[in-house]
């Protein structure tokens, strides 16, 4: 019997090729995400599909292609592409997508990201799952062995369109001249930046852009394209020094994600760039709703209703936030993963609009990044620490047991774990979808009020 839970996850497909995802398992996945949106009443005559620069997304799109054709679909194959390309097809096109990309993982993985017509999410509880179903039975029935492409199917390149729209949502005419570093990690950064930012069809901009690693290369063969880990920003860090520049970019593998990097070398925290970004779209869209996920900063929520907007708090993850931006028709919405979305953006995630918007905000000042994100930086955070458990509801219970009773402490489990204390410290523990780990997040006031935080948390998980 076909098994592939451990593949598909809660937001995407994800896993190692050819042992977990292959040519076969791909033309399930393709037959099985029409099958599954047509049996919810939906019109999937059409569905465009894109593929990231590693070796293995050609050949598993070619067979996604023969399994969406055999279940009745004709396919646009917009071939090379950013997952926010991807969306931008789905949303332009009002068409169902498909974006083969396993993101910032090694080069052994692939994987497929998943969305209706618009660049509606897909993850487990809203077609997911039933489309692992429906592909299991599939593979289990060996109906689609020799499913080929068919005909009719057409390819069309987006890239040139997708860059023109971006450049219609922020204004980048009037701003000073910056110097910009962008590490694009060997993904499709390298691809999409060129184009969004110096094609010479579009009005030329006062940017000088330093390439870092725009070669597409799915081996990835100077650092991880995750830019989360520390490690993987370092060269960007020393290339913004060494150059003088105003800002640095790092895009993750699918260029999804967006990081930013100050003139001192300095990371910017990505609940700073969430605040910013937000009171940008408010200054166009006042009194909207905001969404935040819960570990973004305190000051993300303050923020937002200073700038005269509803912060609305979200859990963590792409489907939870874009299911709440689309419930309250949310201007903006910013995760401290960076993933940064937008309501003129289909609510999809993207993280060139995102820099394109740092960069208007910086070039429109006179200040450097440092002290133009000093407004947006109020509370010391702990960053994510992860810790390998047996048990995680149980050491969750415990931490509710021995932090949550403190005077004047408030808990709720809206994602996990989540105990505020009224100087403005909290903590957030949750577990892993596919890890036995929890995950800590702190925040207080002080660097010493989060440290004694951190390790009274600490020391109840790690007992």
């Amino acid at each position: 019997m076909a098994d592939l839970s451990g593949i598909v996850k809660a937001y995407d497909v994800r896993g190692t090729v050819p042992d977990e995802l292959n040519d076969d398992v791909a033309k399930a996945l393709g037959a099985a995400f029409v099958a599954t949106l047509r049996g919810g009443g939906e019109d999937v005559g059409r569905i465009v599909v894109a593929h990231d620069m590693r070796e293995s997304s050609p050949v598993l799109v070619e067979s996604f292609i023969a399994g969406a054709n055999a279940a009745g679909a004709t396919v646009l194959n917009a071939a090379l592409g950013s997952t926010d390309m991807l969306y931008y097809a789905s949303g332009a096109l009002d068409l169902p997508g498909a974006m083969f990309t396993a993101s910032h993982n090694p080069a052994q993985y692939n994987g497929i990201k998943l969305c209706r017509a618009g660049a509606r999410p897909i993850g487990q509880d809203s077609g997911l799952a039933e489309i692992r179903s429906r592909a299991e039975a599939l593979l289990d029935s060996g109906e689609l062995a020799d499913a080929r492409p068919a005909e009719g199917n057409e390819k069309h390149e987006l890239l040139a369109d997708y860059a023109a729209h971006l450049r219609t949502l922020v204004d980048l005419s009037g701003i000073r001249h910056l110097k910009v570093v962008v590490d694009a990690g060997n993904g499709m950064g390298g691809y999409t930046v060129p184009t969004v930012l110096g094609d010479a069809k579009l009005p030329a901009l006062p940017l000088e852009i330093v390439p870092m690693y725009f070669e597409l290369d799915g081996s990835f063969p100077n650092h991880e394209a995750n830019p989360l880990d520390p490690k993987n920003i370092a060269d960007l860090q020393r290339a913004v020094r060494e150059h003088g520049a105003d800002i640095g970019l790092a895009f993750d593998g699918d260029a999804d994600r967006c990081f930013v990097i100050d003139e001192r070398g300095e990371a910017v925290s990505p609940s700073a760039i969430t605040a910013l970004v937000a009171t940008r779209e408010l200054g166009k869209h006042p009194n909207s709703v905001v969404i935040h996920n819960l570990i973004t900063s305190r000051a993300v929520p303050e923020i937002i209703a200073e700038a005269g907007g509803e912060p609305v708090r979200s859990r963590v993850g792409h489907s939870f936030i874009k299911a709440e931006m689309a419930r309250t028709n949310a201007v903006f919405g910013g995760e401290h993963s960076a993933h940064y979305y937008f309501r003129d953006f289909w609510f999809a995630d993207t993280g060139m609009l995102a820099a394109i918007h740092v960069l208007a905000a910086l070039g429109s000042q006179e200040r450097p990044l440092s002290e133009l994100v000093d407004l947006y930086e109020r509370y010391v955070a702990s960053g994510e620490i992860n810790t390998p458990v047996s048990d995680q509801g149980g050491k969750l219970a415990q931490v509710k047991s021995q932090l949550g009773g403190a005077d004047g402490a408030e808990v709720d489990e809206l994602d996990g774990l989540t105990v505020s204390f009224s100087d403005g410290a909290w903590l957030n523990i949750r577990p892993s979808n596919t890890e036995p780990l929890l995950r800590l997040n702190v925040e207080g006031p002080s660097q010493e009020r989060m440290a004694e935080l951190r390790d009274r948390a600490l020391a109840v998980i790690r007992d």
